[in-house]
């Protein structure tokens, strides 16, 4: 299967990855939630080519991951900020994040640590049942 058909399986990891499985994606995503908003910012922290960002924000906005909004009039300037789409990725990026917390660099230690607002204490990613909380693991998973 192309890769540019990979939004047609039957599969939602498939399907998803249609959209953030591209290189340089998922960094925008995670920029945006760290506040960047702009063309120039996006470019300058990231450091990709403006042509290759063009194409990422052009695909995000066009599925409903991201919004531009004008900013400026003379000449028109847009931002660009994460729709309840994008901020549906929150979960998947706090567990990217946990994930090379936990397996990439060990020896560095976390880059980012999380403090929860309501409770002031420091927090990591947990995926849990909805039905009782108890934490998921694969064995204990059963696909239908």
């Amino acid at each position: 299967m192309r890769w540019d058909d990979i939004d047609k399986q039957v599969c939602s990891v498939a399907r998803a990855l249609s959209v953030v499985g591209e290189r340089w994606t998922m960094l925008i995503i995670r920029d945006a939630f760290l506040g960047t908003r702009r063309f120039d910012q996006f470019q300058s922290n990231l450091g990709v080519t403006r042509h290759r960002l063009s194409e990422r924000l052009t695909k995000l906005v066009e599925h409903g991951v991201l919004v531009k909004v004008p900013y400026q009039d003379r000449p028109v300037r847009y931002e660009y900020r994460l729709t309840r789409k994008g901020l549906g990725l929150y979960p998947v990026l706090m567990s990217l994040a946990r994930w090379g917390d936990d397996w990439m660099d060990k020896d560095q230690g976390a880059p980012l640590e999380y403090v929860h607002q309501t409770c002031g204490n420091k927090t990591h990613p947990v995926l849990a049942c909805s039905e009782c909380v108890e934490p998921l693991k694969p064995e204990a998973v059963t696909p239908q």
